[in-house]
């Protein structure tokens, strides 16, 4: 089935900061125009760290379900970074651990109508606990090793919410590593 995509107008900046831009934009289909707001917060980057079976969850707060989320470490890819890169910073940031020997496992957008929010994930089985001062205690309360049974658990009870993490880990879980 073939279909006439939409001509797209331009976008129009109603809000903008450090973090997003949200924007206005429509879509004119001919008999019918839509008008879009598109939150645009960039790429973002993930890893599922894997220590002798055991991965790395980190405890955060989130605003929205005013609470502590269970996550893989992860954030925002800067502009002068590539998504390996950031997410082996994120997971030095928030947990103090090294990964090296990345290992992509799965790009996803989040939403496809006003969401922009390009995500990369990784994973790492070559990971080393840095000793020191690497962890930013504004952002993690806690971090810890986690069977990826218990981790199935976590998510079936509604313990990890976090979609990113849902993602990460179910992909993580169903690779053919043999």
């Amino acid at each position: 089935m073939s279909i006439d995509l939409p001509q797209i107008g331009p976008r129009k900046i109603v809000y903008e900061d450090d973090y997003q831009q949200l924007y206005k934009v429509s879509a004119d289909f001919g008999e019918f125009s839509k008008e879009y707001v598109v939150r645009d917060s960039g790429k973002r980057a993930g890893i599922v760290a894997v220590r002798d079976e055991q991965i790395l969850l980190v405890r955060q707060y989130r605003l929205l379900i005013n609470d502590l989320s269970w996550e893989i470490p992860g954030g925002k890819v800067e502009v002068d970074e590539t998504p390996s890169q950031a997410a082996i910073r994120e997971c030095k940031e928030e947990a103090g651990v090294l990964c090296n020997d990345l290992k992509p496992l799965i790009n996803f957008h989040l939403g496809l109508d006003t969401l922009l929010n390009p995500t990369f994930i990784f994973y790492s089985n070559d990971v080393t606990q840095i000793t020191g001062d690497h962890v930013n205690p504004r952002e993690v309360v806690l971090q810890q090793w986690i069977s990826g049974k218990k981790c199935l658990d976590m998510i079936n009870e509604g313990t990890i919410q976090d979609s990113l993490t849902i993602i990460a880990l179910l992909s993580y879980m169903n690779l053919d590593r043999h």
